[in-house]
């Protein structure tokens, strides 16, 4: 199959025949958003951004907040990415990177309609563009009341938006992200939990009890990610099995042999979602 790798067809049969005896009652998904469920490449070519850099980049709030957003991301995104630098500092780094930004969101004067207007331009203008195959994954999940969490280091009430402008956000879907908290005008008012880059775990689910009421039985997990980073959203939770799907977008030569370390099925530049769907139908039918 082209750009599917799967890296021990042997070991992913066996684990197929785990996930078939417990079928879709004790199966959930755990997913990222950005550039897993989205494509990495936007239909004009461009790459794709984040959705908390639409907000920093944009022209929704001031050029003021823009200059300090973009101060904070060169000062902190050196820091992500240090190789050299420990998980806890890292942690500790990210935390007060978002906790600062958000601060200075309702100082710039974040609200519900910017949040609205992000959304629809993110559609509108083809700034966001779903992976082909992901309307029928979705279907999928909500035909057999599977539930998907989608855990992401962006801002939930966009993801939330979006989904709901897609027609996608149904009562299976759960998203564990940095959701925020408006005042009686609609004016942001805090973030009722951060959520960064490195604390992307199911463990964070224990402040999400309704979420985790949903899955703590369905220990099977069918992970869904397209960074390294994805493979941490399953620390803190007890399941039986797991399949990991990773996509590799960019650097694949480079990053391929580290992937198949880590991965079950590795799906490359930037493809569809049909293996995924052929894969969730084997489990579940």
């Amino acid at each position: 199959m082209k750009n599917i790798v799967i890296v021990n067809p042997e070991e992913l049969e066996r684990k197929i025949k785990e996930f078939k005896k417990g079928g879709a009652d004790k199966l959930h998904v755990l997913s990222d958003f950005d550039k897993t469920i989205t494509t990495f490449i936007l239909p004009n070519g461009e790459q794709m951004p984040s959705l908390i850099s639409r907000i920093r980049n944009g022209p929704y709030l001031s050029k003021e907040y823009s200059k300090k957003a973009n101060e904070l991301y060169n000062k902190y995104h050196p820091i992500e990415i240090n190789l050299s630098l420990s998980m806890s500092e890292k942690k500790k780094k990210m935390y007060e990177w978002w906790y600062e930004h958000f601060k200075l969101l309702g100082e710039s004067g974040l609200n519900k309609k910017v949040i609205e207007e992000v959304a629809k331009d993110l559609i509108d203008g083809d700034k966001i563009s779903l992976r082909k195959g992901v309307r029928e994954f979705f279907g999928i999940l909500k035909y057999n009341q599977i539930p998907i969490v989608i855990i992401s280091s962006s801002v939930g009430d966009l993801i939330e938006s979006f989904l709901i402008q897609e027609k996608m956000l149904d009562k299976n879907v759960h998203i564990i992200a940095n959701i925020l908290s408006y005042d009686k005008q609609g004016n942001f008012k805090e973030v009722e939990h951060i959520v960064h880059v490195f604390n992307k775990d199911e463990t964070v689910l224990e402040e999400f009890p309704h979420v985790f009421k949903e899955i703590k039985t369905r220990r099977n997990v069918f992970l869904l990610g397209d960074s390294l980073g994805d493979l941490g959203m399953i620390e803190g939770f007890n399941y039986e099995n797991i399949i990991k799907v990773g996509f590799l977008n960019e650097n694949i030569d480079e990053q391929l042999d580290v992937y198949k370390k880590s991965f079950d099925v590795i799906i490359l530049n930037d493809s569809n979602f049909d293996y995924v769907n052929e894969l969730i139908e084997r489990i579940i039918s």
